[in-house]
């Protein structure tokens, strides 16, 4: 499994991965629908919001968007195919992140969970800051996590201790 920058074209199948990830949560196809205005990508969000993919022997598994400008950015998307969900796909994915974000001088992210991922995100290291609204779904409000770079050396071995 390796990370390589995604392309334009397969905007469309990334949008259509999200919407199955999300269903991974047991939402029905009413909720779902609500959510696929927020979760479409299109080609030109790809370079912009720095979509990367997980892939395995060329099958997209997952993907991850790192959104903002130093020093504070955003993880805007984090969706891995249903099936290979305790893969490791997430760790592999949110390692790119970090990696990425260092690269560019982010000194930190948000992510705006849903409530169902937030116990991963919190083994990456993210801590829960508060909540913000859903884009989807009146009413509804997700955890608001932050990851402060500084506060983090690696995320290899599966090590998630503080530093």
């Amino acid at each position: 499994m390796r990370t390589r920058p995604a392309r334009p074209c397969e905007a469309g199948a990334l949008t259509e991965l999200a919407l199955r990830s999300k269903a991974y949560w047991g939402y029905d196809e009413a909720f779902i629908a609500a959510c696929r205005a927020e979760l479409t990508m299109t080609p030109d969000d790809i370079g912009p919001r720095r979509t990367v993919v997980a892939e395995e022997d060329g099958r997209i598994l997952g993907f991850t968007t790192l959104e903002g400008e130093p020093p504070a950015g955003v993880l805007g998307m984090m969706f891995a195919e249903p099936e290979v969900v305790g893969r490791g796909v997430g760790r592999l994915l949110f390692g790119h992140v970090v990696t990425e974000a260092r690269r560019l001088g982010f000194a930190r992210f948000t992510i705006d969970a849903d409530p169902n991922a937030e116990p991963f995100y919190r083994a990456m290291g993210a801590v829960r800051i508060g909540a913000t609204p859903s884009g989807s779904i009146p009413g509804r409000e997700l955890p608001l996590l932050e990851f402060t770079l500084a506060s983090r050396r690696t995320l290899a071995g599966g090590s998630n201790s503080r530093s």
